[in-house]
């Protein structure tokens, strides 16, 4: 979950920008991984320098403001979410060993540190913190020492010795020619420029100075120095990097003009959309999905689906279902990555896997394909972020493009998910032929004015803000759907938990008389999603008495709704219209009013819409 960035340049190049700068810059845009505390740590003229800070960046550039750090070209810097230890000043990483010469930052959980303490303890070592990050520390500083001074050859043999999920960077006043670093099961990637590289949590930790970035596979050691990245396995055998280019600038991880990265998010929707639908299809029409990596044969004899994902992801894969098993006619379960490979799943080669995850670096999800892959089934991720674990470990990748996305609640990559998955079902469909190629190309044309038609929704968010405004102190709201409106109601209920900290639930309507009508009370918001009357009208006709059932047990009544339905206009307190389209193309309009509301609520309320407490944006950690 942390936030780590790297970085070593030229003396000469410090007039442009000084290590503490692109650390700072760098931090900036990776604080959204975790936001407990930060810290930098450079060196200089034989000398390791440190500042750290718990709380957000800002209390970390006081600190610096009032004790300015010496200029430097060389230095690690680490933005925090809290596993081992209160989120304080002495937990902050860096963390210093071997008489302070060595600085350490890390991200992910080492799982064996009360073992390795134990013993480090027993030779005499002290510690300062209650971080797992400070035994790593201290295991590089003695091997360092054994070595006679090579701080790549003391990370490979500290990194041996740890078990868990971790990356680490480390400098060392004795080599202040190089940053070292590892990776196991955490995300860590390299950025190259011109007499000087970086590292860095994902790109956006370099985007500023660099969008050439190298690949890092799991277990391995980068030593990077001005002119040079030097990769090698845990065993000391040499490696190589795949190098790739970043397809988006640093503009694109600004606001933009909007107060939140969320806003903006949200606003980027249409053309989140629009990006993943671009270039799928031949001249002929056909879909064509060249990153898929599978035979298409093998996909001719999948015999059943499972997706695999966590939170708002979880729910897009909720959309897929519905969607896949209607176009497809196979079979498709979703499961909660972290409880999959906990309950011996039946799975073979005729099964596949499709995982979701918008970071690609999200621990249980990753921990859940590698489980599948072992049992034999075929892996395809579903992924936002080139060159991320995930993708790089699947049978095959279907990338969205939605553009880096900072606000740690989910927008538009929950819209680019459900668009890719839809994709995926309809290219199923097309090899399987249990679509006519009329009906695809009907459905294609639709999902391509989907853009303009989430424009239109947010063109009329005025309305949707303007009732948040007046429902903050609502301590609690509920959330009821059908078919695909049913995912659609959790994740409006999920924004809400997530960022403006009231009790929020999502149900499937039909659910309401078997227990959850009981909670309805005088004055209690429940938002509907309503079905389409031109779709199943069984179920349209169910959900207007669902509305109308709680409105007479007093509930104040919100319903999201096709463009022209009358039928719900006399038993709601408010309709929010969303334009006409195919009914399981709905999920794409009628989450965009439940965002607009939840933004707007938890500003009204005064919080941080982009860090809200206790959440990081990728979850790397078990």
């Amino acid at each position: 979950m942390c936030g780590i960035v790297g970085y070593i340049g030229l003396p000469e190049k410090t007039s442009q920008h000084g290590a503490l700068d692109v650390l700072l810059e760098g931090l900036r845009r990776l604080e959204y991984r975790g936001y407990d505390s930060a810290g930098v740590a450079t060196v200089a003229s034989g000398t390791v320098s440190m500042r750290k800070k718990s709380g957000k960046l800002a209390n970390l550039l006081s600190e610096i403001e009032a004790e300015p750090m010496t200029e430097a070209s060389v230095g690690i810097g680490h933005t925090r979410w809290a596993t081992h230890g209160a989120p304080n000043d002495l937990n902050a990483h860096p963390h210093l060993a071997d008489g302070d010469k060595l600085a350490v930052i890390h991200n992910g959980i080492i799982e064996n540190f009360a073992q390795l303490k134990a013993k480090l303890v027993s030779t005499g070592e002290t510690f300062a913190s209650e971080t797992d990050t400070e035994v790593a520390a201290k295991l590089i500083a003695q091997h360092f020492t054994a070595t006679g001074g090579d701080l790549t050859e003391a990370m490979r043999l500290a990194a041996n010795q740890l078990e868990g999920a971790f990356t680490l960077l480390a400098v060392h006043a004795d080599q202040p020619d190089r940053v070292v670093a590892s990776r196991r099961n955490s995300p860590l990637v390299v950025g190259l420029g011109d007499g000087e590289n970086f590292l860095g949590s994902d790109v956006s930790g370099f985007i500023d100075f660099t969008r050439e970035a190298v690949e890092l596979e799991q277990d391995q050691v980068v030593t990077i120095t001005t002119d040079d990245v030097a990769i090698i396995n845990f065993d000391g055998s040499p490696a190589e990097g795949k190098r790739f280019s970043v397809n988006w600038d640093a503009a694109a991880a600004e606001k933009g003009g909007f107060g939140t990265f969320m806003e903006k998010e949200i606003h980027d929707q249409p053309k989140a959309v629009e990006d993943t639908l671009l270039g799928r299809t031949d001249a002929s029409g056909r879909l064509v999905l060249d990153e898929l990596r599978i035979d298409p044969e093998e996909l001719k004899n999948i015999s059943k689906i499972i997706v695999l994902a966590c939170g708002t992801s979880a729910y897009a894969g909720m959309v897929a279902k519905y969607a896949i098993e209607h176009w497809v006619r196979v079979p498709v379960e979703v499961e909660l990555s972290h409880e999959f490979r906990y309950r011996d799943p039946i799975i073979d080669d005729s099964t596949l896997i499709v995982s979701l995850s918008q970071s690609g670096e999200t621990m249980d999800t990753l921990m859940a394909v590698r489980y599948a892959k072992e049992q034999g089934a075929r892996t395809l991720a579903i992924c936002n972020t080139n060159g991320s674990t995930i993708p790089r470990e699947s049978d095959a990748v279907l990338y969205t493009h939605a553009g880096p996305e900072i606000a740690v609640a989910s927008t538009k990559a929950f819209l680019a998910q459900i668009t890719a998955s839809y994709l995926l079902g309809l290219y199923m469909a097309q090899l399987r032929g249990k679509l006519f190629q009329g009906e695809i190309d009907d459905i294609l044309a639709d999902l391509h004015k989907i853009p303009g038609k989430i424009q239109e929704v947010l063109d009329g968010g005025e309305q949707i803000r303007e009732l948040a405004r007046e429902m903050a102190q609502a301590p609690s709201v509920l959330f009821l759907g059908r078919h695909v409106g049913y995912p659609v109601a959790m994740e409006g209920a999920l924004k809400l938990k997530e960022i403006a900290y009231i009790h929020a639930e999502g149900f499937a309507a039909g659910e309401l008389k078997h227990g959850p009508i009981a909670l309805i009370d005088q004055g209690q918001p429940v938002f509907v999603v309503v079905p389409s009357p031109h779709g199943r009208d069984s179920l349209h006709a169910k959900v207007v008495s669902n509305i109308q059932e709680v409105r007479a047990r007093g509930a104040k009544t919100i319903t999201v709704a096709e463009a022209g339905d009358a039928d719900v206009v006399d038993y709601s307190e408010q309709v929010f219209y969303v334009p006409e389209t195919q009914p399981l193309l709905m999920p794409l309009l009628t989450t965009v009013p439940l965002q607009i509301f939840a933004c707007a609520l938890a500003a009204e309320k005064g919080y941080d819409v982009d860090q809200p407490r206790n959440l990081a944006k990728s979850v790397t950690v078990e």
